[in-house]
């Protein structure tokens, strides 16, 4: 691999490319790793063991092979049934918080496109990179569509890498709904693929809300790329299953839990499930 590297690079960033070398080969060795960073072998198993430690790879006698778990990613198609019910109560709960001519990101997903399937008769911009989402809002005309452009992943359909990046770093919106594939209160916010995880970096840097949405399934679980932590939000989109010691949890840590059951509750008797 052709990469100039110095050896100040920082522990992160250095441990993030080793994770994306891995996840294209597969497995490395130690030596590898320390002649293409430039840095000792020492360093690299302290870096090895922190990308175990957070479940990414597992460690081999001399190297590294990838933890196929933490990247193994469903394909669009083969997800967009699964919790298709909690995805669409999440789809008209996220659409409720949209008010008439706000600015909106949507990230390409199953669930984000159950938000765009209750956006008819409003007034709004909307920011999007997957192709699904933006046919399903051609529709209305009242919606000022934007499609970032970009190399599209077969798996999610989404348009991401450097174009898809530099289009929306062009604009400052009211509200970014972002998919994600694993929920953990300590590692944040992660997905399986390096180059998805920079455009939802680059989509949560330029909204002044920041909503995640997922099923409940989601939540404990972890993956291969951070993209955000937890403190990064301003609140979670879930449905009703979502256990009650998670929803505490968070709320704790000032991070809003927004379910189905929780308004359905407050709506009927004024209490919710958190107790508020």
């Amino acid at each position: 691999m052709n990469m100039s590297i110095s050896d100040r690079m920082f522990g992160e960033e250095r441990r993030l490319k080793i994770a994306e070398i891995i996840s294209k080969d597969k497995s490395i060795s130690v030596s590898e790793l320390s002649k293409l960073f430039n840095v000792s072998e020492s360093t690299i198993r302290r870096d090895l063991h922190v990308l175990e430690e957070k479940g990414f790879i597992q460690r081999t006698h001399g190297g590294a092979i990838l933890n196929v778990g933490t990247h193994y990613e469903p394909a669009f198609f083969e997800k967009q049934d699964v919790e298709l019910e909690a995805k669409r109560k999440i789809g008209k709960i996220a659409a409720s918080m949209i008010e008439e001519g706000d600015s909106i990101i949507l990230d390409a997903g199953t669930t984000t496109l159950e938000i765009a399937r209750n956006l008819k008769n409003m007034k709004l911009t909307v920011v999007t990179n997957s192709p699904l989402i933006a046919i399903e809002l051609s529709k209305y005309e009242d919606i000022e569509l934007i499609v970032t452009g970009g190399i599209q992943r077969w798996k999610t359909k989404a348009l991401v890498g450097p174009i898809a990046e530099m289009v929306i770093r062009q604009f400052k919106v009211d509200k970014a709904f972002i998919g994600t594939n694993a929920i953990s209160f300590e590692d944040g916010l992660m997905t399986p693929d390096l180059i998805e995880a920079n455009t939802k970096k680059a989509m949560i840097e330029v909204a002044n809300e920041v909503y995640i949405v997922a099923d409940h399934t989601k939540f404990g679980k972890k993956s291969f790329v951070k993209f955000a932590d937890i403190k990064d939000i301003t609140a979670i989109i879930t449905d009703d299953e979502v256990d009650y010691e998670i929803v505490r949890k968070y709320e704790q840590a000032n991070i809003d839990i927004v379910s189905f059951g929780k308004d359905e509750n407050n709506d009927n008797d004024g209490n919710s499930e958190s107790g508020d």
